[in-house]
């Protein structure tokens, strides 16, 4: 297992993480086997917007014996009191509702309390005006909640949340198809959902991604918007390849499932290239370096995706972003300017362009 640390609050956080969306489709034997056999494998971080109510007792049974050694994110507007997901923003509700979750996780806290699926701006008006945001602050003053976690599929309602709440978590869909402006949830374009992801890498806010395979469309060729299918460790890599993820949770309902997941982390990287997806660039995006690294190796040493990446996050005001960048072996200027990076991209990027530009940006 590979760990990533919140720099908002020092949590070190598997980057494989656990989703719920399909665990109350498990008889509770398999279910509860399915989580412990994730968290042997090193998983520590589990979201908590599922499906069925049922869900939270086998977190309990699975997980109550090792409650200090998890992260859960709960979502405060995720209301199970009839047995089911419903979506709320009414106070009372929301509390019996939390109340109800903790106790069947066999908890009396949580690690990240979300203000759950705000989608409109309006629905983040409502939230305020219902008392759902004060419950959980009064919570987190009282300790239940240790920190807040913001869950929107838009990048707009997004940032006007962000600029009012010191939000130290975001859950956000992330995959190839609705970067670029393919599927349901596709909201914001190339540049409005890149602005998120570097924001969230400046600001320290770490990004845990629901639905990294768009609800199973990118897996399936019949279903895909780019007319093949991806694997699911293809879509894991191009998720933790962009700025302030730090956690990708796939649904697990099977053992099978965890094992699969868990086997990312063996696999080579040829398995888990992405750069396919250069062929099916939208025309915002041709051009733009998505940090791949299909280019590699490049001759004369220079981790080229980094260098980008940084250079990327300095422009959005990132210090640490150059500090990295500065601790690099190799930097920008180092460039020989061979081609080899521009023959190989699949994103059409003139990186030695690029490399001349980012070296006089650092000088």
């Amino acid at each position: 297992m590979e760990y990533r640390i919140n720099r908002r609050t020092g949590d070190r956080i598997s980057v494989l993480g656990f989703g719920t969306s399909y665990i109350a489709n498990a008889q509770e034997k398999e279910a509860v086997a399915t989580i412990q056999r994730a968290y042997e494998g090193g998983v520590n971080y589990y979201d908590l917007a599922t499906a069925q109510a049922k869900t939270f007792s086998y977190f309990g049974k699975a997980l109550g014996s090792v409650r200090d050694r998890v992260l859960y994110q709960i979502h405060f507007g995720a209301n199970y009191l009839t047995g089911t997901y419903g979506w709320t923003t009414d106070a009372q509700t929301i509390r019996r509702s939390i109340d109800w979750q903790l106790k069947a996780l066999k908890t009396d806290y949580m690690d990240y309390g979300f203000i759950h699926c705000l989608d409109e701006f309006s629905d983040w008006q409502e939230y305020k005006q219902s008392g759902a945001y004060a419950l959980l602050l009064n919570m987190k003053e009282q300790g239940i909640v240790r920190h807040i976690g913001l869950s929107s599929h838009t990048p707009a309602t997004i940032q006007r949340v962000l600029d009012d709440v010191p939000v130290d978590m975001l859950m956000f869909s992330v995959n190839p198809g609705y970067d670029y402006q393919k599927g349901e949830y596709a909201k914001g374009s190339v540049d409005e959902r890149s602005a998120v992801y570097r924001r969230c890498e400046a600001e320290g806010i770490g990004i845990s991604v629901m639905k990294p395979f768009a609800g199973g469309q990118l897996l399936d060729a019949s279903l895909s918007p780019f007319g093949q299918a991806l694997t699911q460790y293809q879509c894991m890599q191009y998720a933790l390849d962009r700025p302030g993820v730090l956690t990708v949770l796939p649904g697990m309902s099977s053992v099978a499932q965890a094992e699969y997941l868990l086997k990312f982390f063996e696999i080579s990287d040829a398995e888990k290239d992405y750069s396919l997806l250069g062929a099916f660039s939208p025309a915002d995006a041709v051009g733009h370096c998505v940090y791949c690294n299909h280019c590699k190796p490049c001759p004369a040493g220079i981790e080229i995706g980094l260098v980008n990446k940084y250079y990327d996050l300095a422009r959005n005001a990132d210090a640490m972003a150059v500090e990295h960048y500065r601790a690099l072996t190799l930097h920008a200027e180092d460039c020989i300017q061979c081609g080899h990076c521009n023959q190989r991209c699949p994103f059409r990027v003139d990186q030695m362009a690029r490399m001349r530009e980012i070296a006089r940006y650092f000088c």
